[in-house]
């Protein structure tokens, strides 16, 4: 978005030519090729003053002010009436920038409707209560669930490597990281990290795991779309009800969400096609 400095502009155009009518705030004469040169609106005008910086508003409201924003758009206005007479519009260069924005415009267009209607699905979901969660749903999960967990993993791509892996670190779990350097195929910044969860908001087969070993130990294979998982559990500790609550609230509405999407997969039988097919 253009915005310009009104206190800046130097006068170089002349209003003079200019006259105030009803409902506009400049109407311009004929010109001398006996063509109607567009007008000057209030709509104009009101769209301009919505561009500017707040100190710029303020001074577009006095005299000069005013004067100097519509010498801007008199002289937009002038450079635009003369690149169509000289058929600026109908250059490569004008066809080819103004193509590739109106595509790129599009796309932002397309997205931002698909983003606009789900955002309004899941506030129906919300109001019709699909996704509704109730404090008795939060107290018995916290009453099952009153703890979160902190594990580190390696990831390596095939099933024998993991083995021989995970045999080398339950024997020398000291290794952890040396191990991590050499068979880890977790992008760089994941490497060391340590990743903490409540049950239900991690990968669910890390999450079994990791509820079933105590703290310290080595535990794996488990294989998921990313490749085969050697966990260490490094942490557990318990919540209170009061910092559990809301992290509980959302892992019983992703529960119900996914639900909703199953139901949804079932009434309008998506079907996923894979690249080759």
């Amino acid at each position: 978005m253009k915005y310009l400095r009104l206190g800046c502009i130097v006068s170089v155009l002349f209003l003079t030519a200019c006259t105030q009518q009803e409902g506009t705030s400049v109407v311009w004469e004929k010109t001398t090729s006996k063509q109607d040169v567009p007008t000057i609106t209030e709509a104009d005008v009101q769209k301009r003053l919505a561009q500017l910086s707040k100190e710029d508003t303020a001074f577009a409201s006095t005299p000069i002010g005013h004067q100097n924003l519509l010498q801007i758009i008199l002289r937009e206005k002038l450079i635009e009436a003369d690149a169509l007479a000289q058929g600026l519009n109908r250059s490569p260069d004008y066809q080819k920038f103004s193509t590739d924005k109106r595509m790129q415009l599009n796309e932002i267009y397309q997205a931002y409707t698909h983003q606009l209607l789900e955002d309004l699905w899941y506030e129906k979901q919300r109001t019709d209560g699909v996704l509704k969660v109730t404090d008795q749903e939060i107290e018995e999960y916290y009453k099952q669930y009153p703890y979160e967990m902190t594990v580190q993993q390696i990831i390596v791509d095939n099933a024998q490597t993991a083995d021989e892996v995970l045999r080398t670190l339950k024997s020398y779990p000291s290794r952890w990281n040396d191990m991590s350097r050499k068979y880890n195929i977790a992008p760089e910044a994941l490497r060391n990290s340590q990743f903490t969860f409540m049950p239900g908001e991690f990968l669910p087969e890390i999450e079994v795991i990791a509820a079933n070993s105590v703290v310290g130990s080595v535990q794996g294979f488990i294989k998921t779309a990313f490749g085969f998982h050697i966990i260490k559990k490094t942490k557990e500790r318990r919540l209170s009800k009061e910092d559990a609550a809301p992290r509980i609230r959302a892992v019983l509405e992703n529960k119900k969400l996914d639900k909703a999407i199953e139901t949804l997969q079932k009434k309008y039988e998506v079907v996923i096609y894979a690249q080759n097919e």
